[in-house]
């Protein structure tokens, strides 16, 4: 080869794409499949099941049918998923009547995607006292980023975060007593 004369393509090595950081994030800032949790994972199938809810009006039975036979669901927290699923249906009126006073719109103005985080979260307050409160939250806005609109997640994230103190009281103003919690 001669210094003289570039390059041909054959002569220089192939340029590699840019990795992706292995913090568990991808560029987008949502966690990698494998740094997700089973509980995480079971979110995910709950949230794809309320929304066959919402827009196609289908029977608890038969979302939960067809989302168990789902690629990935057996890495997913069955039991959590079932009370999440099962018991955001069953409650919907009641997690509704929660949410409702926190919008600045109508609930029928807010997308299937972020009203269905905004169930998982309300339940899970309500019933999963073993999840704290943030962890609650955190995962809500994730599956907002994940699956919702653009800004989606903080829609979410401010309803929540109007939620938190009436449902978790105790445990947030234990955090803001402790300053990890505004």
């Amino acid at each position: 080869m001669s210094l003289d004369k570039p390059n041909t393509p054959t002569e220089r090595p192939a340029e590699r794409p840019a990795r992706q950081s292995r913090t568990g994030l991808t560029s987008t800032g949502v966690r990698k499949a494998a740094a997700k949790s089973n509980r995480s994972r079971a979110r995910e199938f709950a949230l794809q099941a309320l929304y066959q809810h919402q827009v196609g009006r289908n029977d608890a039975a038969s979302i939960d049918s067809f989302t168990r036979d789902l690629a990935g669901f057996h890495k997913a927290d069955s039991a959590h998923y079932d009370a999440l699923l099962h018991g955001c249906i069953e409650e919907s009126a009641a997690l509704d009547a929660l949410i409702l006073p926190l919008l600045d719109r109508k609930m029928i103005e807010i997308s299937p995607v972020e009203h269905g985080v905004m169930w998982i979260g309300a339940y899970e307050f309500k019933h999963c006292l073993d999840v704290p409160w943030r962890v609650v939250l955190n995962e809500c806005i994730e599956l907002a980023k994940e699956f919702g609109g653009t800004d989606g997640h903080k829609y979410v994230n401010a309803v929540l975060n109007g939620l938190a103190p009436t449902l978790r009281a105790a445990e947030v103003s234990a955090d803001k007593a402790t300053g990890k919690a505004r």
